[in-house]
């Protein structure tokens, strides 16, 4: 049976920690131990512990694309009490991880996902292949994905019971856009609505601009042990 591929996070960050991490951990290992020029030997040190340093973050990343990612998907999801009838917003879909795990639990509702699919963010990261995901994951019917930019998003005030977001807002650079994103994300919560967003920037802000537009909060403590890096949850209810 075909199965769903939901892609490595960050791949050129992965690429370049296990490229850069290799060479440095060589050229250390080298002055260390093979080099003749003693009175430079201690450069070997530091350069062979980032080295291995490098190479362990990217292999903890692979681990929690390829495993993680899924155990804290499910971590999110269980924040929202389901009736299975709601309409539901992935912001960043990428691939469609999130998006596909909440068309698992509606029965009548609508899993929706937005994205500007950037490359830079997930492998083969594309609407294609997230409509794919949908298909061997037999939500095609519950899912409807949009190309759309959180910042300006075309839905109606007040159209989703639950917003839901992992790993997408540090993406946006500038401060007054992510301020914009949220906004935008409150302005689409139904009051009694519930938002969920996951990530390792920025959350202290996402939680503060959320509460100006009527959202009560809460923020998570990092999540150290569980996450790679480190993420904390923003979960609100609007009022």
């Amino acid at each position: 049976m075909e199965k769903p591929d939901y892609g490595v996070d960050a791949p050129g960050v992965v690429r370049n920690f296990l490229i850069a991490g290799a060479l440095s951990a060589i050229i250390g290992y080298w002055f260390i131990f093979l080099s003749s020029l003693s009175r430079i030997a201690w450069i070997g040190h530091p350069l062979l512990g980032w080295g291995l340093s490098a190479v362990g973050t990217s292999i903890f990343m692979i681990l929690y694309s390829r495993i993680g990612k899924f155990r804290h998907r499910d971590r999110l999801l269980n924040l929202v009490l389901w009736t299975g009838k709601e309409t539901v917003l992935d912001v960043g879909t990428g691939r469609g991880l999130l998006m596909i795990g909440v068309a698992k639990r509606l029965e009548s509702g609508k899993s929706f996902g937005i994205d500007i699919w950037n490359q830079e963010d997930l492998s083969n990261n594309s609407v294609e292949n997230a409509l794919k995901n949908a298909r061997v994951e037999d939500v095609i019917g519950k899912v409807e994905i949009k190309n759309e930019d959180v910042r300006k998003m075309s839905f109606s005030d007040a159209f989703f019971d639950v917003v839901i977001s992992n790993l997408c807002l540090h993406n946006i650079y500038d401060e007054e856009g992510r301020t914009q994103a949220c906004r935008e994300i409150a302005r689409v919560l139904k009051p009694g609505g519930q938002v969920v967003i996951s990530d390792f920037r920025h959350t202290k802000e996402y939680a503060d601009e959320l509460q100006k537009h009527g959202i009560k909060v809460h923020l998570s403590k990092p999540l150290f042990f569980s996450t790679f890096p480190p993420l904390r949850i923003v979960e609100g209810r609007k009022i």
